[in-house]
């Protein structure tokens, strides 16, 4: 047993004499990269957290070394030699990233911080990631994707044993996971212990060594990965099998109902063009930078166009404002869902009416409570969003039925242009079958959906054409029969 570094034995963690870890345990051996798997809400977090110690358990132990361990803090966790990527950035927006980095670990020079060294370390660890970031540049200027490379840097610089890592790739693209695979295999070859959670299983069949599953907050079996089929995932993270990857079907593709022509955003993109038709799922690919959410931000008035114009059913339309796409017929999900897509201190009742308050007043003064909940309870049926009332608070729902509550506020308003930014990102494959099968029905309805996706499994799957980006332009438009991940990935690397 001198290869487990970490042993975690009947783990017990209530909150408000609710239990959500029942009795969990987990064991980490030294150079190994462990999965850690399950739906949102199996648990999987939370005990994470408390191994960082953001949390604290309310019964069980935990061993480092064979030696056991009280983790009150993460500055106790990170004495143990414990690192965590955490799937919500929690990054300072008006610092630097160097001053992100080494929050709580800088750089001194006679006492004063040495922001010189730091952002040289800085660029060194970018360097390892392939990641081109200036260390000076402010986290509010950076994308998702961009945040989320400055989360793993921070995590293996700091030299830990245990690396806890979060949705490492939630928000970056297959280029950007190739690089962070190589720098795990690496630190395995150092002998470090990476524990991995991802909803990816396709990421997790290539780097992991050991898979452990948890469901409902106890612990559903563990086993080396090669031991493991695709289907036997699956069916022990639900507790059923699933019927379809992507769910899919075949419906007719009618007229052009939002056209892009040469539409242009200063130092962003350039000569952007395409078509949607009714009941098409238009793909949007490309590498992190590509421009991808800039084009869908600046098409729902987010953001000023510089150039270019949109049309909605052959008319010309001015998007000025979101205010003015909703007008329009277009509705936006957004990749970051908890800092630009929801209330999270309100109600799934204030959220799903949230865009379309109007429609539930009575002389655009008094809401009609009655007539609002009688919408949102026939929501939360349909997209089967998990919760006791209506009056749960979002933040205390899975990311799957967050992203749930989002899409029944915009389809709530009735839209006939969906756009998804990331739409299954952090969430497990039973909510992303749900959300698949949702937007599939959306399009047989006669509408149309444009959704940027950084996975090529989902782009492949549910797209009927695909638009590629790469540094700001647009170099190939695929049919569906025609596309594959080859040709993809040549279109998005500019060649």
């Amino acid at each position: 047993m001198d290869d487990v570094v970490l042993e975690m034995k009947d783990i017990i963690k209530e909150f408000s004499g609710t239990r959500v870890l029942d009795n969990v345990s987990f064991r980490l051996r030294r150079g190994t990269v462990h999965a850690l798997m399950g739906e949102n809400g199996a648990g999987k977090s939370t005990l994470m957290k408390i191994l960082n110690g953001i949390y604290s358990k309310t019964a069980g132990s935990i061993l480092i070394n064979g030696k056991e361990a009280d983790i009150r803090s993460s500055k106790a966790a990170k004495r143990l030699g414990i690192a965590m990527i955490h799937q919500e950035l929690s990054d300072f927006p008006d610092l630097s990233v160097s001053a992100n980095m080494f929050m709580a670990n800088e750089y001194l020079s006679f006492g004063l911080i040495d922001e010189r060294q730091m952002n040289k370390h800085c660029r060194e660890m970018f360097g390892r990631l392939g990641v081109d970031l200036d260390p000076k540049s402010k986290i509010r200027d950076l994308s998702v994707a961009e945040t989320q490379m400055v989360e793993i840097a921070k995590a293996i610089s700091v030299n830990a044993d245990i690396i806890i890592m979060d949705e490492p790739t939630s928000a970056i693209t297959e280029a950007e996971v190739k690089k962070l695979f190589s720098v795990i295999r690496d630190l395995r070859g150092e002998g470090r212990a990476i524990i991995y959670i991802s909803h990816k299983i396709d990421e997790i069949f290539q780097i992991s060594d050991e898979i452990t599953v948890l469901r409902d907050g106890q612990f559903a079996g563990t086993n080396l990965a090669a031991n493991f089929t695709h289907e036997k995932l699956v069916s022990m993270m639900v507790g059923r099998p699933l019927d379809h990857q992507f769910y899919k079907t075949n419906h007719e593709i009618g007229a052009v109902l939002l056209e892009v022509k040469n539409l242009k955003r200063e130092g962003k993109f350039r000569d952007v063009s395409f078509q949607v038709r009714r009941g098409e799922i238009l793909g949007v690919a490309g590498l992190m930078g590509a421009g991808r959410t800039e084009v869908v931000e600046t098409i729902f008035g987010l953001a000023k166009k510089s150039g270019g114009e949109v049309f909605m059913e052959g008319h010309r339309v001015n998007i000025r404002s979101p205010k003015d796409a909703i007008r329009h017929g277009l509705a936006f999900v957004s990749e970051d869902r908890k800092l630009v897509g929801l209330n999270l201190k309100g109600a799934i009742r204030d959220n799903i009416t949230l865009a379309n308050l109007r429609n539930y007043c009575l002389g655009r003064v008094v809401i009609q409570g009655r007539r609002e909940c009688e919408v949102v309870d026939s929501y939360i049926g349909k997209l089967r969003i998990k919760t006791e009332n209506r009056n749960k608070l979002v933040e205390n729902l899975s990311g799957g039925n967050q992203q749930k509550v989002i899409l029944a506020r915009w389809m709530s308003c009735r839209p006939k242009v969906l756009i998804l930014d990331e739409p299954t990102r952090g969430i497990d494959v039973g909510a992303k079958a749900e959300i698949h099968r949702l937007m599939d029905d959306f399009a047989a309805e006669g509408n149309c959906i444009i959704m940027v996706s950084s996975e090529l499994p989902e782009i492949l799957g549910m797209s009927d054409r695909i638009v590629v980006m790469h540094e700001g332009g647009i170099t190939a438009v695929i049919g569906r029969e025609h596309a594959t991940q080859e040709n993809i990935m040549a279109a998005a690397s500019g060649f």
